[in-house]
């Protein structure tokens, strides 16, 4: 039997997260995971992280994975894979199926970082190839490089259906439409505005009846439900695909934590069945912690933060850091914790209805239930400008924790102060320089250059574009709306590449003056 000061079960974002702290401290810990590579949904990520810079906003999920991965074998962490836990028993003892047997190990603690598995709901013809969830979806393009399918309707707009149906519009696949039971949106408006733009319709209120097909998918029958959630005869709507994602939730993966005796609870605020802990997350069993999705679902900016604030605690149980040290640290990671959990997002709000934004503006219900904002609400929002010469337009509008943007800025062009929920706002007292930075460093893809009459009669638009291939410069477009929908003719005057842009793109177009406050969106033909 192999000894350890700490077990981490689960090499993602939280469990890498926790190890490299107790590593750091002089513990001796090994990680087992039951996937052939590490880094959890991480590498599955290759989209930029909201937050700010202590929580690696800017930065795409993979490259976030490669980093904790080099930190933790510096810190000389142990990380064991295609090695499944199948036990955990009284004494801090696990055994592990690994290379075909079954190893017992021992340590002074333990902490599961099993995170979460997707939810499936049941359908008529739900079990037939093609159907298929979102983190399967994203585990073929991103992983394998594989296309799910060439037409597909996506259910669910939480974040992760958002997410996915843009990465698989990046992938080269058509997303006929994006379907989800609740009355409105469930995800950050910026991720929904970035999927409309690009034409793919919403259809909130309403489920899947029926999926067609004998062997596989070949069709998919949407119905619009009533307030028990009951398909409306006569509301059905007939798309052709070859492929349903499903993206309705993950429920926590916490049998480990049942089977090691820990107190537990059904709390659906925190995605199910999870244990209860403290704010380090340490359960009812002394030494026994959980970090990450499987103490609750929330984003992986968090779930390192959690796995840190464990991998401080039980170094601390252990001896291995003084009390004040602990006090210190926790207290930053508890400020850093608090600042994700803060606006329209926030646990406490799950499932509220928020009608105004911190700042006492009214939320724009367009964007709410169709994903994008109408031309006559965004003028309202702090971010949409109108003045001379070059300037940034940013169209972020709920309370989300993510500032990059005014970090990007060396002219101080955007602000938003020093709470990271604050809706950007710009200064027109600032000089913009054109540098684009604050386009390529949102997260959420929502800030453009825009310059009336850099011509006459005529504006540039400078938006983010992460297609291939890219088009060339001189090449002829159509300019699309917010919602989508072809507004004019649109050439291209150039396309910027830089590797501080970190693969986003600064195309800037260029569109009659008519269309320089609704034009957001380039395309081929």
């Amino acid at each position: 039997m192999e000894r350890y000061n700490l077990i981490v079960v689960g090499a993602g974002p939280a469990g890498l997260s926790a190890a490299i702290e107790s590593a750091r401290r002089g513990m001796s810990v090994i990680v087992f995971d039951e996937n052939h590579k590490p880094g959890g949904q991480l590498f599955k990520q290759i989209h930029k992280f909201f937050g700010s810079k202590e929580h690696k906003a800017k930065i795409r999920g993979f490259n976030i994975g490669t980093e904790l991965l080099k930190e933790a074998s510096d810190a000389g962490v142990i990380v064991k894979l295609d090695a499944t836990v199948t036990g955990i028993f009284e004494n801090k003892e696990v055994t592990v199926n690994h290379d075909g047997l079954i190893h017992h190990y021992k340590a002074d603690s333990v902490i599961i970082a099993t995170g979460a598995a997707e939810n499936m709901v049941p359908f008529e013809g739900w079990t037939l190839p093609g159907v298929i969830g979102a983190g399967a979806a994203q585990t073929l393009m991103n992983l394998h490089g594989v296309r799910p399918g060439k037409k597909i309707l996506m259910l669910g707009s939480g974040n992760v259906g958002l997410v996915v149906s843009f990465q698989l519009l990046q992938a080269g696949c058509e997303v006929v439409a994006l379907v989800d039971a609740a009355p409105r949106i469930g995800g950050y408006g910026v991720h929904a505005a970035k999927v409309a733009r690009t034409g793919v319709p919403f259809y909130m209120g309403y489920t899947i009846k029926k999926v067609e097909g004998s062997e596989k998918v070949e069709g998919v029958i949407i119905g619009k439900v009533d307030e028990h959630f009951k398909i409306i005869p006569g509301t059905e709507i007939h798309f052709d695909v070859d492929t349903v994602c499903v993206a309705v939730g993950l429920s926590p993966m916490s049998q480990l934590l049942k089977m090691s005796g820990c107190k537990m609870e059904d709390n659906p605020r925190r995605g199910g069945q999870v244990p209860i802990v403290d704010e380090y997350g340490e359960t009812s069993v002394l030494c026994l912690f959980a970090a990450g999705d499987v103490s609750g679902i929330e984003e992986a900016s968090s779930a390192m933060i959690k796995g840190r604030m464990a991998g401080l605690r039980a170094a601390y149980r252990l001896g291995f850091t003084e009390e004040t040290v602990m006090a210190e640290t926790e207290s930053v990671y508890a400020a850093d914790l608090n600042s994700l959990r803060q606006g329209m997002f926030a646990p406490g709000n799950k499932g509220k209805l928020i009608e105004k934004t911190d700042e006492g503006i009214s939320v724009s219900e367009n964007l709410l239930t169709k994903g994008f904002i109408a031309d006559d609400e965004i003028a309202r929002f702090p971010g949409f400008t109108k003045q001379k010469g070059l300037h940034p337009v940013i169209e972020c509008t709920q309370n989300i924790p993510c500032n990059p943007c005014q970090d990007a800025c060396k002219k101080h062009c955007i602000k938003i102060g020093s709470c990271i929920t604050a809706l950007p706002c710009v200064d027109k007292e600032s000089k913009c320089m054109g540098c684009g930075m604050c386009v390529a460093n949102c997260s959420g893809q929502a800030i453009f250059l825009v310059e009336e009459d850099f011509e006459p009669g005529f504006t540039s638009i400078t938006l983010p574009y992460e297609f291939l291939p890219l088009p060339e410069r001189g090449e002829k477009g159509k300019a699309l709306s917010r919602s989508g929908q072809v507004l004019c003719d649109a050439e291209v005057l150039q396309v910027k590449s830089s590797p501080a842009f970190d693969k986003t793109h600064l195309l800037t177009m260029k569109v009659p003056n008519d269309f320089a406050d609704t034009a957001r969106f380039w395309k081929r033909g």
